[in-house]
Protein backbone atom coordinates (compact mmCIF):
# COMPACT_ATOMS: atom_id res chain seq x y z
CA UNK A 1 0.00 0.00 0.00
CA UNK A 2 1.12 3.68 -0.46
CA UNK A 3 3.18 5.67 1.96
CA UNK A 4 0.31 7.56 3.31
CA UNK A 5 0.64 7.98 7.15
CA UNK A 6 -2.19 10.27 8.34
CA UNK A 7 -5.48 9.63 7.12
CA UNK A 8 -7.52 12.23 9.34
CA UNK A 9 -10.93 13.45 7.99
CA UNK A 10 -11.21 17.27 7.62
CA UNK A 11 -14.04 18.70 9.38
CA UNK A 12 -17.17 19.05 7.45
CA UNK A 13 -18.40 23.16 7.50
CA UNK A 14 -21.22 23.51 10.01
CA UNK A 15 -22.82 25.50 12.19
CA UNK A 16 -23.18 22.63 13.90
CA UNK A 17 -20.46 20.91 15.43
CA UNK A 18 -22.00 17.60 16.22
CA UNK A 19 -24.19 17.47 13.17
CA UNK A 20 -20.84 17.74 11.32
CA UNK A 21 -18.97 15.28 13.16
CA UNK A 22 -21.66 12.39 12.77
CA UNK A 23 -21.10 10.04 10.23
CA UNK A 24 -24.81 9.57 8.37
CA UNK A 25 -25.48 5.75 7.86
CA UNK A 26 -27.21 4.09 5.09
CA UNK A 27 -28.10 0.50 5.20
CA UNK A 28 -29.02 -1.11 1.89
CA UNK A 29 -29.80 -4.95 1.36
CA UNK A 30 -27.61 -6.74 -1.44
CA UNK A 31 -29.64 -9.80 -1.43
CA UNK A 32 -29.96 -11.20 -4.64
CA UNK A 33 -33.68 -11.67 -5.59
CA UNK A 34 -32.83 -14.76 -7.31
CA UNK A 35 -30.34 -17.46 -7.10
CA UNK A 36 -28.32 -16.63 -10.56
CA UNK A 37 -25.26 -15.15 -10.82
CA UNK A 38 -24.71 -11.81 -10.42
CA UNK A 39 -24.17 -9.52 -13.86
CA UNK A 40 -21.12 -7.89 -13.91
CA UNK A 41 -21.00 -4.82 -12.05
CA UNK A 42 -19.82 -1.01 -13.47
CA UNK A 43 -17.29 1.49 -12.80
CA UNK A 44 -18.00 4.31 -10.58
CA UNK A 45 -17.41 6.53 -13.22
CA UNK A 46 -17.80 4.65 -16.82
CA UNK A 47 -16.59 7.39 -18.60
CA UNK A 48 -13.29 8.09 -16.78
CA UNK A 49 -9.43 7.26 -18.36
CA UNK A 50 -8.32 4.42 -15.96
CA UNK A 51 -4.57 5.19 -14.91
CA UNK A 52 -2.25 2.71 -13.75
CA UNK A 53 -2.67 2.34 -10.06
CA UNK A 54 0.51 0.48 -8.49
CA UNK A 55 0.07 -1.08 -5.21
CA UNK A 56 3.84 -0.45 -4.33
CA UNK A 57 4.31 -0.01 -0.42
CA UNK A 58 7.65 1.42 0.92
CA UNK A 59 10.69 -1.14 2.42
CA UNK A 60 10.88 -1.95 5.68
CA UNK A 61 13.46 0.41 6.24
CA UNK A 62 11.18 3.09 4.70
CA UNK A 63 8.81 2.56 6.76
CA UNK A 64 10.26 3.40 9.97
CA UNK A 65 11.51 6.69 8.73
CA UNK A 66 10.25 9.91 9.98
CA UNK A 67 8.01 11.23 6.91
CA UNK A 68 5.64 14.51 6.81
CA UNK A 69 2.30 13.53 7.43
CA UNK A 70 -0.36 13.82 4.47
CA UNK A 71 -3.48 14.91 5.03
CA UNK A 72 -6.57 12.79 3.68
CA UNK A 73 -9.77 13.61 3.42
CA UNK A 74 -12.34 11.27 4.15
CA UNK A 75 -16.46 11.47 3.48
CA UNK A 76 -18.19 11.47 6.59
CA UNK A 77 -21.35 9.07 5.60
CA UNK A 78 -21.38 5.59 5.90
CA UNK A 79 -23.05 2.93 3.90
CA UNK A 80 -23.50 -0.53 5.32
CA UNK A 81 -24.66 -3.53 2.60
CA UNK A 82 -26.87 -5.76 4.47
CA UNK A 83 -27.71 -9.72 3.34
CA UNK A 84 -30.30 -11.82 4.15
CA UNK A 85 -29.01 -14.53 1.85
CA UNK A 86 -29.21 -18.06 2.88
CA UNK A 87 -26.79 -20.76 2.96
CA UNK A 88 -26.90 -23.71 0.95
CA UNK A 89 -29.22 -25.76 3.37
CA UNK A 90 -31.72 -22.59 3.59
CA UNK A 91 -30.65 -21.72 6.97
CA UNK A 92 -29.66 -18.06 8.05
CA UNK A 93 -26.88 -16.58 8.91
CA UNK A 94 -25.75 -17.21 12.64
CA UNK A 95 -21.93 -15.63 12.27
CA UNK A 96 -20.71 -12.96 11.15
CA UNK A 97 -16.95 -12.12 11.05
CA UNK A 98 -15.13 -9.02 9.16
CA UNK A 99 -11.62 -8.33 8.69
CA UNK A 100 -10.19 -4.91 7.68
CA UNK A 101 -6.64 -3.50 6.97
CA UNK A 102 -7.05 -0.28 8.85
CA UNK A 103 -3.24 0.87 7.66
CA UNK A 104 -2.79 2.38 11.43
CA UNK A 105 -5.01 1.96 14.54
CA UNK A 106 -4.41 5.57 15.86
CA UNK A 107 -5.59 7.17 12.87
CA UNK A 108 -8.32 4.84 11.87
CA UNK A 109 -9.99 5.49 15.68
CA UNK A 110 -9.40 9.19 14.68
CA UNK A 111 -11.91 8.31 11.84
CA UNK A 112 -14.14 7.08 13.43
CA UNK A 113 -13.57 3.00 13.10
CA UNK A 114 -15.54 2.19 15.97
CA UNK A 115 -18.51 3.63 14.69
CA UNK A 116 -18.35 1.12 11.73
CA UNK A 117 -17.93 -2.05 14.43
CA UNK A 118 -21.14 -0.48 16.70
CA UNK A 119 -23.20 -0.50 13.31
CA UNK A 120 -21.62 -3.82 11.84
CA UNK A 121 -22.14 -5.63 15.08
CA UNK A 122 -19.68 -8.75 14.25
CA UNK A 123 -19.01 -11.67 16.28
CA UNK A 124 -15.33 -11.66 15.28
CA UNK A 125 -13.04 -9.43 13.69
CA UNK A 126 -9.56 -9.31 12.10
CA UNK A 127 -7.50 -6.31 11.93
CA UNK A 128 -4.54 -5.62 9.83
CA UNK A 129 -1.64 -2.97 10.04
CA UNK A 130 -1.85 -1.67 13.16
CA UNK A 131 1.56 0.17 12.94
CA UNK A 132 1.29 0.56 16.63
CA UNK A 133 3.47 -1.43 19.47
CA UNK A 134 1.27 -3.76 21.51
CA UNK A 135 1.82 -2.30 24.72
CA UNK A 136 0.65 1.00 23.18
CA UNK A 137 -2.72 0.46 21.19
CA UNK A 138 -5.43 2.92 22.56
CA UNK A 139 -7.80 1.17 25.30
CA UNK A 140 -10.59 2.59 23.50
CA UNK A 141 -9.82 0.32 20.48
CA UNK A 142 -11.54 -2.80 22.65
CA UNK A 143 -15.20 -2.17 22.39
CA UNK A 144 -17.85 -3.05 25.54
CA UNK A 145 -18.45 -6.56 24.98
CA UNK A 146 -14.98 -7.44 23.13
CA UNK A 147 -12.14 -9.26 24.26
CA UNK A 148 -8.93 -8.22 22.34
CA UNK A 149 -5.94 -9.59 21.59
CA UNK A 150 -3.05 -7.76 19.57
CA UNK A 151 0.08 -8.46 17.88
CA UNK A 152 3.20 -6.15 16.60
CA UNK A 153 6.23 -6.94 15.17
CA UNK A 154 9.90 -6.03 16.19
CA UNK A 155 9.87 -2.65 14.07
CA UNK A 156 7.96 0.39 15.79
CA UNK A 157 5.02 1.73 13.50
CA UNK A 158 5.27 -1.40 11.18
CA UNK A 159 2.88 -4.10 10.20
CA UNK A 160 1.10 -5.22 13.33
CA UNK A 161 -2.79 -7.67 13.56
CA UNK A 162 -5.14 -7.82 15.90
CA UNK A 163 -8.16 -9.45 16.63
CA UNK A 164 -11.50 -8.09 18.55
CA UNK A 165 -14.56 -11.06 19.59
CA UNK A 166 -17.33 -11.51 21.03
CA UNK A 167 -16.68 -15.13 21.91
CA UNK A 168 -14.20 -16.61 23.76
CA UNK A 169 -11.52 -18.67 22.05
CA UNK A 170 -10.18 -21.57 23.05
CA UNK A 171 -7.12 -20.49 22.69
CA UNK A 172 -5.06 -17.79 20.91
CA UNK A 173 -1.75 -18.21 19.27
CA UNK A 174 0.79 -15.71 17.83
CA UNK A 175 2.71 -16.60 14.47
CA UNK A 176 3.31 -19.65 13.21
CA UNK A 177 5.61 -21.29 15.10
CA UNK A 178 8.37 -20.34 13.04
CA UNK A 179 11.04 -17.71 14.52
CA UNK A 180 11.98 -16.77 10.94
CA UNK A 181 8.69 -15.19 9.98
CA UNK A 182 7.41 -14.47 13.29
CA UNK A 183 9.15 -11.00 14.26
CA UNK A 184 6.96 -9.00 12.05
CA UNK A 185 3.41 -9.65 13.53
CA UNK A 186 1.96 -11.03 10.98
CA UNK A 187 -0.22 -13.43 12.27
CA UNK A 188 -3.11 -14.45 14.65
CA UNK A 189 -4.85 -17.19 15.50
CA UNK A 190 -7.71 -18.15 17.25
CA UNK A 191 -9.07 -21.28 17.70
CA UNK A 192 -13.37 -22.10 18.16
CA UNK A 193 -14.97 -24.58 18.88
CA UNK A 194 -16.36 -25.45 15.25
CA UNK A 195 -13.29 -23.83 12.84
CA UNK A 196 -9.83 -21.79 13.39
CA UNK A 197 -9.82 -18.10 12.17
CA UNK A 198 -6.54 -17.06 11.04
CA UNK A 199 -5.81 -13.40 10.70
CA UNK A 200 -2.67 -13.13 8.63
CA UNK A 201 -1.15 -9.64 6.61
CA UNK A 202 1.31 -11.30 4.18
CA UNK A 203 4.32 -9.68 3.75
CA UNK A 204 4.46 -7.11 0.52
CA UNK A 205 7.32 -7.60 -1.70
CA UNK A 206 8.05 -3.76 -1.88
CA UNK A 207 8.95 -1.24 -4.12
CA UNK A 208 11.36 -2.59 -7.22
CA UNK A 209 10.47 -6.50 -5.83
CA UNK A 210 12.90 -5.71 -2.96
CA UNK A 211 11.57 -8.43 -0.80
CA UNK A 212 9.71 -10.90 -3.24
CA UNK A 213 12.07 -13.92 -2.24
CA UNK A 214 11.50 -13.64 1.49
CA UNK A 215 7.69 -12.95 0.43
CA UNK A 216 8.34 -16.34 -1.05
CA UNK A 217 9.72 -18.05 1.81
CA UNK A 218 6.95 -16.60 3.85
CA UNK A 219 4.19 -18.23 1.37
CA UNK A 220 5.67 -21.09 1.43
CA UNK A 221 5.53 -22.09 5.48
CA UNK A 222 2.32 -20.18 5.65
CA UNK A 223 1.07 -22.89 3.59
CA UNK A 224 2.47 -25.49 5.55
CA UNK A 225 0.90 -23.68 8.75
CA UNK A 226 -2.75 -23.79 7.31
CA UNK A 227 -2.41 -27.68 6.19
CA UNK A 228 -1.35 -28.39 9.72
CA UNK A 229 -4.68 -26.52 10.97
CA UNK A 230 -6.52 -28.22 8.36
CA UNK A 231 -5.98 -31.62 9.72
CA UNK A 232 -7.39 -30.72 13.43
CA UNK A 233 -10.84 -28.84 12.24
CA UNK A 234 -12.01 -26.97 9.39
CA UNK A 235 -10.01 -23.32 8.91
CA UNK A 236 -11.55 -19.88 7.90
CA UNK A 237 -8.46 -17.28 6.63
CA UNK A 238 -8.86 -14.24 6.36
CA UNK A 239 -6.45 -10.93 5.44
CA UNK A 240 -4.90 -8.70 3.37
CA UNK A 241 -3.21 -11.25 1.36
CA UNK A 242 -1.32 -8.45 -1.19
CA UNK A 243 -1.77 -10.48 -3.76
CA UNK A 244 -4.65 -10.05 -7.25
CA UNK A 245 -4.77 -13.47 -7.83
CA UNK A 246 -6.49 -12.73 -11.51
CA UNK A 247 -6.70 -9.85 -13.47
CA UNK A 248 -10.63 -9.27 -12.70
CA UNK A 249 -9.08 -8.71 -9.64
CA UNK A 250 -7.42 -5.42 -10.43
CA UNK A 251 -8.45 -2.33 -12.13
CA UNK A 252 -5.38 -2.02 -14.67
CA UNK A 253 -3.83 -5.80 -15.37
CA UNK A 254 -1.24 -5.11 -18.14
CA UNK A 255 0.38 -2.20 -16.57
CA UNK A 256 1.03 -4.14 -13.06
CA UNK A 257 2.82 -7.46 -14.30
CA UNK A 258 5.72 -6.21 -12.61
CA UNK A 259 4.42 -4.30 -9.34
CA UNK A 260 4.28 -5.99 -6.07
CA UNK A 261 0.98 -8.03 -5.38
CA UNK A 262 0.53 -8.98 -9.19
CA UNK A 263 4.22 -10.44 -10.14
CA UNK A 264 3.38 -13.65 -11.76
CA UNK A 265 5.99 -15.18 -8.73
CA UNK A 266 3.22 -14.01 -6.31
CA UNK A 267 0.23 -15.05 -8.00
CA UNK A 268 2.29 -18.68 -8.53
CA UNK A 269 2.39 -18.72 -4.89
CA UNK A 270 -1.08 -18.38 -4.25
CA UNK A 271 -2.36 -20.84 -7.05
CA UNK A 272 0.06 -23.53 -5.14
CA UNK A 273 -1.75 -22.74 -1.48
CA UNK A 274 -5.20 -22.83 -4.02
CA UNK A 275 -3.22 -26.04 -5.07
CA UNK A 276 -3.00 -27.33 -2.17
CA UNK A 277 -6.46 -27.19 -1.04
CA UNK A 278 -7.94 -23.81 -1.39
CA UNK A 279 -10.16 -22.24 -3.51
CA UNK A 280 -11.10 -19.29 -4.63
CA UNK A 281 -14.99 -18.99 -3.80
CA UNK A 282 -15.86 -15.70 -5.01
CA UNK A 283 -14.79 -16.77 -8.95
CA UNK A 284 -16.66 -19.93 -9.97
CA UNK A 285 -15.16 -20.45 -13.50
CA UNK A 286 -10.98 -20.04 -11.43
CA UNK A 287 -12.64 -22.66 -9.42
CA UNK A 288 -13.03 -25.10 -12.20
CA UNK A 289 -9.32 -24.61 -13.50
CA UNK A 290 -8.12 -24.81 -9.83
CA UNK A 291 -10.16 -27.68 -8.65
CA UNK A 292 -7.91 -30.09 -11.33
CA UNK A 293 -5.07 -29.64 -8.80
CA UNK A 294 -6.82 -29.81 -5.31
CA UNK A 295 -6.31 -32.93 -3.42
CA UNK A 296 -7.73 -31.04 -0.09
CA UNK A 297 -10.87 -29.24 0.87
CA UNK A 298 -10.39 -25.60 1.18
CA UNK A 299 -12.95 -22.23 -0.51
CA UNK A 300 -12.53 -19.01 -1.09
CA UNK A 301 -15.15 -16.17 -1.67
CA UNK A 302 -15.33 -15.79 -4.97
CA UNK A 303 -17.33 -18.86 -5.74
CA UNK A 304 -20.46 -16.59 -5.12
CA UNK A 305 -19.73 -13.83 -7.09
CA UNK A 306 -17.80 -15.75 -10.42
CA UNK A 307 -18.96 -12.86 -12.89
CA UNK A 308 -18.56 -9.30 -10.91
CA UNK A 309 -15.57 -7.00 -11.88
CA UNK A 310 -14.65 -3.94 -10.10
CA UNK A 311 -15.13 -5.74 -7.52
CA UNK A 312 -12.46 -4.36 -5.44
CA UNK A 313 -10.98 -3.63 -1.41
CA UNK A 314 -7.88 -1.21 -1.67
CA UNK A 315 -7.80 1.67 -3.62
CA UNK A 316 -4.71 4.43 -3.34
CA UNK A 317 -5.06 7.46 -2.07
CA UNK A 318 -3.86 9.49 -5.08
CA UNK A 319 -5.28 10.51 -8.09
CA UNK A 320 -8.92 10.36 -6.66
CA UNK A 321 -8.77 6.09 -7.58
CA UNK A 322 -11.52 5.53 -4.86
CA UNK A 323 -14.02 7.37 -6.05
CA UNK A 324 -13.00 6.04 -9.99
CA UNK A 325 -12.85 2.90 -8.22
CA UNK A 326 -9.40 2.00 -9.41
CA UNK A 327 -8.47 -0.44 -7.35
CA UNK A 328 -7.22 -3.97 -6.39
CA UNK A 329 -8.88 -6.66 -4.86
CA UNK A 330 -6.08 -7.75 -2.06
CA UNK A 331 -8.35 -8.59 1.17
CA UNK A 332 -9.86 -12.23 1.10
CA UNK A 333 -11.92 -14.74 3.45
CA UNK A 334 -10.81 -18.76 2.93
CA UNK A 335 -12.90 -21.44 4.15
CA UNK A 336 -12.33 -24.86 4.37
CA UNK A 337 -14.93 -26.58 1.69
CA UNK A 338 -16.25 -28.31 4.57
CA UNK A 339 -17.90 -25.44 5.46
CA UNK A 340 -19.17 -24.79 2.38
CA UNK A 341 -22.42 -25.77 3.68
CA UNK A 342 -22.71 -23.09 6.20
CA UNK A 343 -21.59 -20.03 3.58
CA UNK A 344 -24.02 -17.16 3.46
CA UNK A 345 -22.42 -14.24 2.07
CA UNK A 346 -19.67 -11.73 1.26
CA UNK A 347 -19.95 -8.52 1.51
CA UNK A 348 -17.10 -6.12 0.48
CA UNK A 349 -18.23 -2.83 2.36
CA UNK A 350 -16.73 -0.21 -0.32
CA UNK A 351 -18.77 2.88 1.31
CA UNK A 352 -16.99 2.18 4.62
CA UNK A 353 -14.37 5.29 4.83
CA UNK A 354 -11.44 5.05 7.45
CA UNK A 355 -8.65 3.76 5.57
CA UNK A 356 -7.17 2.71 1.96
CA UNK A 357 -8.76 -0.44 2.24
CA UNK A 358 -12.73 -1.43 2.47
CA UNK A 359 -13.90 -3.78 5.36
CA UNK A 360 -14.94 -7.26 4.45
CA UNK A 361 -17.60 -9.47 5.86
CA UNK A 362 -18.50 -13.04 5.86
CA UNK A 363 -21.64 -14.33 7.31
CA UNK A 364 -22.18 -18.13 8.10
CA UNK A 365 -24.55 -20.30 9.33
CA UNK A 366 -23.85 -22.53 12.51
CA UNK A 367 -26.86 -23.95 13.85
Amino acid sequence: MPKVTKRKARKAESTDEETADQPVITVVDKTPKKAVKRKASSSVDKNAKKVSCTNEVSTLEEATQELEDEEVQLPKTMTLKASSRLSPKGEKATLKLVSWNINGIRGWLANGGLKYIEQENPDVIGFQELKCDKEKIPNDATPTGYKSYWLSGDTAGYSGVGLLTKIDPIDVKFGIGNAEHDTEGRVITAEYDKFYFVVSYIPNSGRKLVRLGYRQQFNEAFRSYLTELDEKKPVIWCGDLNVSHQSIDLANAKSNTKTAGYTQEERDDFAKILAGGFLDSFNEEENLIVKQFCSSDYLLVRHLYPEERDAYTFWSYFRNARARNIGWRLDYFIISSRLQENLCDVIHQTGVYGSDHCPIVLLLSFV
